[in-house]
């Protein structure tokens, strides 16, 4: 399994996930269901992507990560460069690593076993946004 191989399967998954974050209402950023609000999610998401890049793929992040503070477009952007970050990981990783097992903190994976369960992961919170947009409110200062 190649990067070539996974990349029409990641892009299908990853730009409908941008495209739901790029319709988003700036309002419903602070929708919440428990604690968890629309913008923690999105922000979990991207943290996650770039966390997978150094733990499975062996690239580092381009610097500290900090929560959006302007609204919908700041969240795109962390967004669309956390998904480039990891597609270049992806791209770099030499056709015998995939199948190689890698110690994370989440336990032994290959990178190949990471990419789903980044599918599975981005898949999981679509549905919680969602449930928060249909169901959530407002965020308690």
């Amino acid at each position: 399994m190649t990067y070539h191989t996974l990349l029409p399967v990641w892009s299908a998954l990853r730009e409908r996930f941008q495209k739901t974050v790029e319709g988003l209402p700036e309002e419903s950023l602070n929708l919440q269901i428990s604690k968890t609000t629309i913008g923690d999610l999105l922000y979990h998401t991207a943290e996650v992507e770039y966390m997978f890049a150094e733990w499975f793929f062996g690239k580092k992040s381009p610097g500290e990560l900090t929560r959006p503070t302007e609204g919908i477009e700041e969240y795109t952007r962390l967004l669309k460069a956390s998904n480039e970050h990891f597609l270049k990981a992806m791209e770099q990783l030499p056709e015998n690593d995939w199948q190689k097992s890698i110690n994370s903190p989440l336990g032994a994976s290959t990178p190949l076993e990471a990419v789903g369960r980044l599918m599975y992961h981005a898949g999981i919170h679509s549905g919680q946004i969602s449930l928060i947009k249909k169901s959530g409110h407002e965020q308690e200062n």
